[in-house]
């Protein structure tokens, strides 16, 4: 028997601990989505929880975990008898891995059965499993697009919904949703994350008693699991009852008219898009006041609930960094709170009988609602594990001294040779131009057909999308093509013998479906950073171009990578990833100055593109090269573009002036990209680029002026 680290054991995460409870309390809450840095007990909390929730009773020989009280009417095992004697068992705790299938999802009809044997057998998937219980997903930022929507439909009516191979079925499949990510992966779809109703903000503690307690106890748990689990059971027997009187107790609590116009207020404050912030937040209050024992929700439960419920949603654009400022908070709050609230002057969230209190670190905060978080026995514990986001904010701060990344040195020290060695370029000291903006830009694209990752930029063969033919199966048939399968056996019936009414068929005989849908790339934007390009005042352009197209990277689900050159070479700001905020973030902060060493960034990027086919070869890439063409120092262009032979690009071309000198027409002509104008980015239909001849033809006059003076200096 595997044993769990124990929830009540688990040092610091007492929002965390919080969130999950209340979702334990009161699963119309709506799920938890837990964003945090790696090592910081994520997985473990999670896992942890299912043993506290209270156990079911199901419908004997029910798939779907019928409630034997109320049964689901249409459940594909069903009918049942309405009160019959049902069976108790422990709430299921599901993981759906990132690289779970769709029929694994939602279930799919046993194709050996219905093609030998003729009966429509369904086999139910993750969702049936987890109806009434936790399902949890794992790195859920990582989720493929098609997975997340059939989440979305489940998760928004309680059904799901299975219409595969000639058979409809559909079952009951209410669950506590729980995400956990790492935002330097990339982010959350905003559909997903506006359906989980709570959301955390986890990283580790600075604090060395606190890391000292966490090792402690993870190294006891290590080396004695039943022995560490059997000294926190009567703290977790204490929480699992705490957690089963509030959830007997949370139908009676009341909501007040005071506090819902509370709720109400704070929601319109910050902006929320929607109602579901205002539902979300007075279930969460709900369940806060059952929690704490009250009959009546409170302004703190309110304030519990707001600053759980709202951070992820007050997000304008991908780039917003979610989070949640308390002072304004506390302000409406005061405000808005009445006198016929009698609690609403108790500034205590303690728990007076959560768990243990003998010995332990403190966490040094008021807001403490599991007592047990830092005392009982003293034993190993988590590694990794932490405190609440915010709470080691000044250790950090203090550690961390000047680091030398403030937009002023764009996130590293300056470098005075970069600022003086080129005369040519006009640009004495490093700046950092602003950023306006973003904007909407047409689609680039890779051409041809790939085989990547699901996405929305290229072309691409996937598990969906458009069905475009038939092939042999590489391994466990997916997704049948029922027409073609009996196509390749109907010829071989009457030598198999076949004497009923059905198909005689072999493994060789099965076919599965072609389809054709989108991919996501990598998206490998090279930065010309130097001084021409600050002289001439067009970094702010270039900043708000390149951000244009990050957010349109994140929309399309690609990976992103920045390389930047000047002064005397280039350097990868940031390494391919499916962080566009991180390369937003990077690119705020990109200093400018200094020489042009062309070569040099494309020389950088062509190494940057080879590692990544070996680690993901089947994600292609796009170089966008942004830059005036330009080269003042280092290294041959001809050579370093070389490098770059076969892979697809666009070169934005950022000269500017009345008279150009058109090197980034020769340079994408080189590369064999589609050459943009940097003014002309968000009108790209006026640009034609011909594969076949890997010529450019140019039908806007700001583009054919780029030709004129180059063409008048090779005459002269």
């Amino acid at each position: 028997m595997i044993v769990t680290y124990p929830f009540s054991a688990v040092v610091g995460l007492h929002d965390l601990k919080l969130a999950l409870v209340l979702n334990a309390v009161s699963p119309r809450v709506g799920g938890v989505l837990v964003r945090g840095e790696k090592g910081t007990a994520k997985s473990t909390i999670v896992r942890a929880l299912s043993a506290q929730l209270p156990a079911v009773d199901v419908v004997p020989g029910c798939r779907f975990a019928c409630d034997p009280a109320a049964p689901a009417p249409d459940c594909p095992d069903g009918p049942h008898d309405a009160g019959a004697e049902g069976v108790s068992r422990a709430a299921a705790l599901v993981e759906l891995p990132v690289g779970a299938s769709e029929d694994r999802l939602v279930g799919s009809l046993d194709v050996e059965r219905a093609l030998t044997e003729g009966v429509k057998a369904f086999e139910p998937g993750l969702l049936a499993a987890a109806h009434r219980g936790v399902l949890y997903v794992d790195e859920v930022n990582l989720l493929h697009d098609h997975l997340v929507d059939l989440l979305l439909d489940a998760a928004a009516l309680g059904t799901c919904y299975v219409e595969r191979e000639s058979v409809s079925v559909r079952h009951a499949a209410r669950f506590l949703l729980v995400g956990t990510m790492n935002p330097e992966e990339g982010e959350l779809r905003p559909q997903l994350l506006d359906r989980f109703g709570l959301t955390v903000e986890v990283k580790a503690s600075r604090d060395p008693a606190e890391r000292a307690e966490v090792v402690r106890r993870r190294l006891a748990f290590d080396a004695d699991a039943k022995g560490f689990a059997a000294r926190w059971a009567d703290e977790e027997a204490l929480l699992a009852r705490r957690i089963a009187d509030a959830r007997a107790r949370v139908a009676g609590v009341r909501l007040p008219d005071a506090r819902l116009r509370q709720i109400a207020t704070v929601c319109a404050a910050f902006e929320v898009d929607g109602l579901r912030a205002d539902l979300v937040t007075a279930n969460a209050a709900i369940a806060h006041a059952a929690w704490q024992g009250r009959d009546s929700v409170t302004t703190e439960d309110v304030r519990a609930a707001a600053r759980l419920s709202l951070p992820h949603r007050r997000r304008r654009d991908p780039f917003d960094a979610p989070g949640l400022d308390e002072e304004p908070l506390e302000e409406m709050l005061e405000r808005t709170s009445g006198d016929d609230d009698p609690s609403d002057d108790d500034p205590s969230d303690d728990d007076p009988d959560g768990g243990p209190s003998d010995g332990g670190p403190s966490d040094g905060g008021p807001d403490r609602p599991f007592g047990a978080d830092d005392g009982g026995p003293s034993a190993g514990g988590e590694a990794g594990q932490s405190g609440a986001a915010g709470q080691s904010g000044a250790a950090e701060g203090a550690a961390g001294g000047d680091r030398g990344d403030s937009p002023a040195a764009g996130g590293r020290p300056a470098d005075p040779a970069d600022g003086s060695a080129d005369a040519g370029d006009g640009d004495g000291a490093l700046r950092v131009a602003a950023v306006a903006r973003p904007y909407r830009v047409p689609l680039l694209e890779v051409p041809g057909v790939g085989e990547g990752a699901a996405g929305r930029r290229s072309r691409s063969r996937t598990s969906q999308g458009r069905a475009t033919g038939a092939r042999r199966p590489s391994g466990q048939v997916r997704d049948l093509h029922v027409a073609a399968t009996m196509r390749a056996a109907a010829p071989y019936q009457r030598e198999r013998g076949r004497s009923g009414p059905g198909l005689v068929l072999r493994g060789d005989d099965l076919r599965e479906v072609v389809r054709e849908g989108r991919e996501g790339n990598l998206v490998l934007f090279v930065v010309d950073a130097s001084g021409s390009m600050a002289a001439r005042k067009r970094m702010t352009a270039v900043k708000t171009a390149v951000l244009s197209l990050l957010l349109d990277a994140y929309q399309r689900r690609d990976k992103v990578g920045l390389v930047t050159f000047r002064g005397a070479g280039a350097e990868v700001a940031l390494p391919p990833t499916s962080s566009v905020e991180v390369g937003a973030a990077r690119l705020r902060t990109l200093a400018t100055g200094g020489r042009t060493p062309l070569a040099a960034g494309l020389a950088r990027a062509a190494e940057v593109l080879r590692v990544e086919r070996l680690r993901d070869p089947a994600r292609r890439p796009l170089l966008v090269l942004v830059t005036d063409g330009r080269a003042t120092a280092g290294g041959d262009v001809e050579r370093a573009a070389a490098l770059l032979d076969g892979t697809a690009a666009v070169v934005v071309d950022c000269e500017s002036g009345p008279v150009r000198l058109g090197l980034a027409v020769r340079l994408a002509a080189r590369l064999r990209a589609r050459l943009v104008p940097l003014d002309s980015l968000t009108d790209l239909g006026s640009v034609v680029h011909d594969h076949r001849t890997h010529g450019h033809r140019t039908h806007d006059h700001r583009t054919q002026n780029l030709t004129r003076p180059q063409s008048r200096r090779k005459a002269g």
